[in-house]
């Protein structure tokens, strides 16, 4: 298996946007500003992307957008670029709904699945092992860890043990924003002697730098066991793209040589302060797709930050904190990037 398979490029660790939805006035697909943001990704230099996920906004579905974005994104992706990229979709539901959206997307040419756990709660954990089991029978799962603020389930080390024990799952996006919940995971993973098989993600939007940089290490039968985070799918990574994927090449590079410079852990305070702004922290990541809209808003790149909920949209204050930040962080912006080829994406 080489790096030219999709697969292998999720295995050894990729940055990959969670891609956003680009809606008209009236709240209906903007085909051209969505084929927009497909292609800035691409040309960014991420890896590979993850569509009908958190940040698409999980409801497209009801939307009967579901099809057309994840086939938009697959089609604008081929046409755009001969590179391989790492095609991830989203799946949600209980286990006929998630069953049924992976046989689509792995007739539309996706590689593997990010599956939510969001409908199951309350559900016992055989009832979420199974379906991730089935799940992972369509397409290689990738597991995902949502932050309970935004609808997750609350998952312990004995889940992740038996997760890690599925046939065909080849990652684990990481995202409780919880460095208690994060270390479960890793012990889950470790174990089941799974770390060499399953590639760690980071979504933690507020610690991404340090979860790049960090090498985890916990104790299985009195000996230690380091894991490291080799790759990041975030919703945070939707903006400012072009930087991201720089300072996610500059974290595998100094995690490799083990010589961490003390500006790239810097840096990692800096991002968590403009995530807090675009994912509206303020107020419990209310407003945390449209935070992340504005500023594609602002680089031309949407037109406008409408959500398919009438009532998502940024928070009392979110407007200035996004101003505060972009002027405190700029350096970190793409701005120029994109200014040079908006056109060229916005076209056809």
């Amino acid at each position: 298996m080489t790096l030219q398979d999709p697969l292998a490029i999720i295995r050894e660790g990729a940055a990959i946007p969670a891609h956003p939805l680009a809606l008209d006035a009236a709240r209906r697909l903007a085909q051209r500003r969505q084929r927009a943001l497909t292609r800035y990704y691409i040309d960014a230099g991420a890896g590979g992307l993850a569509v009908g996920v958190h940040t698409t906004q999980f409801a497209i579905r009801e939307a009967g957008l579901y099809e057309p974005v994840l086939s938009l994104a697959a089609e604008t992706a081929a046409d755009w670029t001969d590179r391989p990229l790492a095609m991830i979709a989203g799946v949600a539901g209980r286990t006929g709904q998630a069953v049924a959206e992976a046989r689509l997307a792995r007739s539309l040419g996706y590689h593997a699945v990010l599956f939510s756990l969001a409908a199951f709660k309350g559900a016992s954990e055989d009832e979420l092992i199974d379906a991730c089991a089935a799940v992972a029978a369509e397409l290689p799962l990738v597991g995902f860890y949502l932050q309970p603020a935004v609808g997750g389930v609350e998952l312990g080390t004995g889940f992740w043990k038996r997760f890690a024990g599925i046939d065909n799952v080849v990652a684990i996006k990481v995202a409780p924003f919880h460095r208690y919940r994060t270390l479960d995971v890793i012990r889950g993973i470790a174990a089941a002697g799974a770390e060499e098989r399953i590639t760690l993600y980071t979504g933690n939007d507020d610690h991404i730098l340090l979860d790049l940089l960090t090498p985890f290490t916990v104790m299985r039968d009195v000996e230690p066991v380091t894991l490291r985070f080799k790759g990041g799918l975030l919703g945070q990574w939707s903006v400012w793209t072009r930087t991201a994927v720089a300072l996610f090449h500059r974290c595998r590079e100094a995690a490799r040589h083990e010589a961490v410079p003390a500006e790239l852990l810097a840096l990692d305070s800096r991002m968590t302060d403009c995530n807090s702004a675009f994912f509206d922290v303020a107020n419990n990541f209310h407003g945390c797709i449209a935070g992340c809209h504005e500023v594609l808003r602002r680089q031309g790149l949407l037109d406008g930050i409408w959500c398919l909920d009438p009532a998502e949209g940024l928070s009392p204050g979110q407007a200035e904190e996004i101003d505060r930040v972009c002027a405190a962080h700029g350096d970190l912006a793409d701005d120029a990037f994109v200014s040079e080829n908006r056109d060229r994406w916005l076209a056809g």
